[in-house]
This record gives structure tokens, sequence and C-alpha cells, in this order.
């Protein structure tokens, strides 16, 4: 009876384990609106804030759900750069405005290119979406992106 119940606690704890590891591989998903000419639409976003996530962005991902996309916080306005190395979903990038407001749109970035997509100005922060999502809600410059991060 005593290695039976050391055994149950031994296995809840193994179980506990990996649901908090579970529970930290999940990516936190916020939600972006963007306020286009057609009206206002919502996308889960996974924030990349850090150096590492920044730099990883959207790489090995084989794919993303059509209502999700990956906000990239400079953390300050200047000129940004981006690439699709070692992505495989083919991506549009918006680039934004401290404000929120779009500065520019790089639609269907191929996958794995190494060439350097840049906003055409000083941008806080980037939006990618899947390839074709910025024509499907007609994404301009000038639109607005809400979201907490602009709020600050």
């Amino acid at each position: 009876m005593r290695a039976t119940q050391t055994f149950r606690l031994l296995l809840l704890s193994f179980l506990a384990l990996l649901a908090c590891a579970a529970a930290r591989a999940e990516p936190a998903n916020d939600i972006a609106r963007i306020v286009t000419a057609t009206g206002e639409h919502a996308f889960k976003v996974e924030i990349a804030d850090t150096p590492e996530t920044r730099a990883r962005g959207l790489m090995f991902r084989k794919s993303m759900p059509a209502d999700q996309g990956m906000l990239f916080d400079f953390l300050s306005e200047g000129p940004v750069s981006m690439w699709m190395k070692n992505t495989y979903i083919p991506l549009d990038m918006v680039f934004i405005r401290r404000d929120g407001r779009v500065v520019g749109v790089a639609a269907d970035a191929q996958p794995f290119s190494e060439r350097i997509i840049s906003s055409p100005e000083p941008a806080y922060a980037v939006l990618e979406l899947n390839a074709g999502a910025a024509r499907r809600i007609s994404l301009a410059p000038g639109d607005q992106v809400r979201h907490r991060m602009f709020e600050r």
C-alpha cells in the first residue's frame, strides 16, 4: 500500500511539472485591432518584446492561423529592418509608428529570403500577419492599430 501511494504521489508531481512546462511554452496572446476603410479587424497577437523573441520572430514555424500574428515591440521609434531567413510562412509586414498609425506595409514577403525589408519611415513596432491579410482587410498607410503597446 505504501509503495502505491508513493507511486501516485510521484506520478501526480510529474504530471503537474509537465503541465507547468506546457503552460510556459504557450505563447501569450493579446488582441490587436486594426481599423481600416473596411472596418475593425481583430487579430490574436503574440508579443515579441525581448531581444531573443524579436530575433527569433516566426522563424521555423510551419503555419499560423489566419486570425493570428506577431507584434514586435522595438521599445522606441526608429528605422526598422526585417528579413525572412528561416521563416516558412509567407508574411505581410506592417510597420507602425509610436501612436499606432501604419507607416508602411510590405506585402507577401517571401519565405527564406534574406532580402532586407525596411520601414519607409521610423517605426515603433511591426505586425506580421499571414500573406494576403493586409489586402483582405484593405490595410494601408495611415490606418490605425489599437493595442495596449501604443497606449503607454
